[in-house]
């Protein structure tokens, strides 16, 4: 019984001698963030691949959904370029969410300052199902313009049949 004494001490000493008596609040809150970001890419991930899996996408070695969900915003588009599918991240780039552009067209973060000349050859791009890449002045929900880096991809089902469109974007 007296060595457990001891060392009931000696675990009290050993804590009163230490600096940090507890944890930070502000350190739990950056750990519930990054949580809650994770949990949120993976359920973005995994209606991803159903969506995939649902129209038999013929997957590109162009490009892979694993790494960029985390990392980019991604929207993928029907063939009519209405948008199905935005990840919950688009939130931090833009402002928006995802109810707010499903079922709209990507030009609607498009706007006056926005390079004509840009959007005419991502459109060329689209016309001819070819990938591209390009840097776009598009607008927030609050109206601030921000450069979005855009890499846009055709997507076609085992058919060969153009479905969708998939764009991995990031404020440049």
């Amino acid at each position: 019984m007296s060595d457990l004494k001891r060392y009931e001490e000696a675990i009290v000493k050993y804590h009163s001698d230490l600096r940090i008596k507890s944890v930070p609040v502000l350190s739990l809150e950056f750990y519930y963030q990054y949580i809650k970001e994770l949990k949120e890419s993976l359920v973005d991930f995994r209606n991803l691949k159903g969506l995939a899996f649902k129209n038999k996408w013929e997957m590109s070695p162009d490009w892979n959904i694993d790494t960029p969900i985390k990392e980019e915003v991604i929207i993928v588009t029907d063939a009519k370029l209405s948008i199905v599918f935005a990840s919950r991240n688009m939130i931090k780039m833009n402002g928006y969410v995802a109810a707010d552009v499903l079922g709209k067209s990507p030009k609607m973060f498009q706007g006056e300052v926005t390079d004509r000349v840009i959007s005419s050859e991502i459109n060329t791009a689209i016309q001819l199902r070819q990938a591209f890449e390009k840097t776009v002045l598009n607008y927030k929900k609050n109206g601030e313009i921000y450069a979005c880096l855009i890499k846009g991809y055709p997507i076609f089902n085992i058919k060969g049949e153009l479905i969708h469109y998939i764009a991995f974007e990031k404020a440049a």
